[in-house]
């Protein structure tokens, strides 16, 4: 059996799109699935549409992102370079054959003619303009000019395009592993541009050299180069390479939170969440865009999610670590039909993650927030503070925000609290169990609660009805993680001190 050799193959015109993660990741599953290569190519041969960092940060998004690439742009390789426009000498050579073949020819029209032909297909209400079957040999080309006037144009360098001859009345066939037969009319084509006039290649016939000298065995690619399979068809056919053409798979679109229509960066600015892998920077504008690692997202959380977009792995599970989605991964299980891009999961798989994480590695990186503020606490201490926080938090950077009642004394609470929920009971109770914390050894949260559910009993009230008024004092908040482990944590001396504060403040709404 050949061995599976795969491509991701962006062009360096902007930010890595999340959608084109996905296709990376695809890739990467099904050759690691397969004992395969992992390829980068980068196809940069509109050069008009070149960004200056684009391919840097699609190399750092895949880094991130876990995505080990084996060879091509980064590590090498002997197919190499692998930047498209550093192998412009090499298209000339396959773009002339087809001519030779006669499954391509010389076309010398203008901007203005054509222009022109625009124009006619236009006011005779044709369904397609195009320079195609029924309009080449009308216009100014190989086809139509006698072949010396052909050859002293070319000898004298006149601006020329090399274009795909598509066959009259033929149904182009081809079998894609994820939707089965494709078949197509050749008559809905149009004789596409192989070479420009600058000597550059066009995607289509870059695309297919290209994936033929580099041996690639499987184009995973998405939906939106479906109308192009054809195309590629032809062009193995014109060059021969019929018995070594790859097998195509197109993915499924992603799509909007809604389902209807491709995900966009106007739906993540317009919901508030990220399209792009990492931050990023227009150079040319300086309008930037957040990315997922900047908003808190694990990778692993992330490969997760977009991994679940579009592949089932026909079972009830949810959650997969890199090596099980290899185990698991098949084209097969690849759904025709779109995938619905829901946050909110990526939320979840983002909170399940997080909770893996070690209390120690969690605890560091609160220790970093901290020095923001210019706190210092010992290890131990902030270990205790995570293990509580993780299971109620979705980012790691919100562990700060959630953890400040440990280092900072609450304010004292909103009066509607205070007439609402305080009572001459509740004032009672609180002032007893700060007089009892005074005399007490065992400082543990078993204790604690023991404590406070006897001195309540003792006032002849249950604990639960000063629980709330409790968590205010000690943290300013109505809700929030066990209250018990809380105060263990804040320590003898601070639990009493926040309890003394709140009974001064609230005792002229209770006297």
């Amino acid at each position: 059996m050949t061995k599976v050799r795969v491509r991701f193959a962006p062009s360096p015109t902007g930010p890595l799109h999340i959608g084109g993660v996905r296709t990376a990741l695809y890739n990467y599953l099904f050759a690691r699935r397969h004992g395969g290569t992992m390829i980068l190519r980068i196809e940069d041969t509109d050069q008009n549409r070149y960004v200056p960092g684009a391919e840097e940060y699609i190399i750092e998004s895949l880094r991130w992102a876990g995505i080990v690439i084996d060879e091509g742009v980064g590590p090498g390789g002997p197919h190499a370079p692998y930047r498209q426009s550093e192998r412009k000498h090499i298209y000339r050579q396959y773009a002339e054959q087809l001519v030779h073949a006669g499954y391509a020819y010389y076309a010398f029209d203008t901007e203005d003619e054509l222009d022109a032909l625009r124009n006619r297909l236009k006011e005779a209400g044709a369904e397609q303009q195009q320079y195609g079957i029924t309009t080449r040999m009308n216009m100014r080309n190989s086809l139509t000019l006698p072949a010396r006037e052909v050859q002293r144009l070319l000898t004298e360098n006149a601006p020329h395009v090399i274009r795909l001859k598509i066959p009259e009345g033929e149904v182009i066939k081809l079998h894609d592993l994820i939707r089965g037969e494709v078949t197509v009319h050749s008559e809905q084509l149009d004789d596409k541009v192989l070479m420009k006039s600058d000597g550059m290649p066009t995607y289509h016939l870059a695309n297919v050299v290209d994936d033929y000298l580099m041996e690639i065995t499987h184009v995973i690619r998405g939906e939106e180069w479906l109308p192009s399979a054809p195309l590629h068809v032809l062009l193995y056919r014109g060059l021969g390479w019929e018995e070594r053409m790859p097998q195509f798979a197109h993915l499924p679109l992603l799509l909007k939170p809604d389902g209807h229509g491709k995900l966009s960066k106007r739906d993540g600015d317009r919901m508030g969440f990220p399209v792009f892998p990492l931050n990023w920077t227009d150079p040319f504008t300086g309008e930037k865009s957040p990315g997922f690692r900047e908003a808190g997202y694990l990778p692993e959380a992330l490969i997760n999610f977009l991994a679940l977009l579009g592949w089932n792995p026909g079972t009830e599970q949810e959650l997969f670590s890199m090596t099980e989605l290899v185990e698991s991964f098949s084209l097969e299980r690849i759904s025709k039909s779109g995938a619905r891009f829901d946050i909110q999961k990526a939320r979840w798989f983002n909170q399940q993650y997080l909770r893996k994480l070690p209390d120690a590695q969690l605890a560091r990186q609160l220790a970093e927030q901290l020095k923001s503020e210019g706190i210092e606490q010992p290890e131990e201490k902030l270990i205790r503070i995570v293990s509580l926080l993780k299971e109620r938090i979705t980012f790691t950077h919100e562990l700060l925000p959630q953890s400040k009642f440990f280092f900072y004394a609450p304010p004292v609470p909103d009066d509607s609290f205070i007439r609402k929920k305080w009572s001459g009971q509740v004032q009672e109770v609180l002032a007893a169990y700060a007089q009892a914390l005074e005399e007490e050894k065992n400082f543990s949260a078993d204790n604690l609660k023991h404590l406070l559910e006897t001195t309540a009993q003792k006032l002849g009230i249950k604990a639960g009805q000063v629980m709330q008024p409790l968590r205010v004092a000690l943290t300013g908040e109505t809700a929030g993680p066990d209250l018990m482990a809380i105060a263990e944590i804040l320590g003898q001396k601070e639990c009493i001190r926040r309890i003394n504060f709140v009974l001064q403040y609230a005792k002229p709404f209770v006297s």
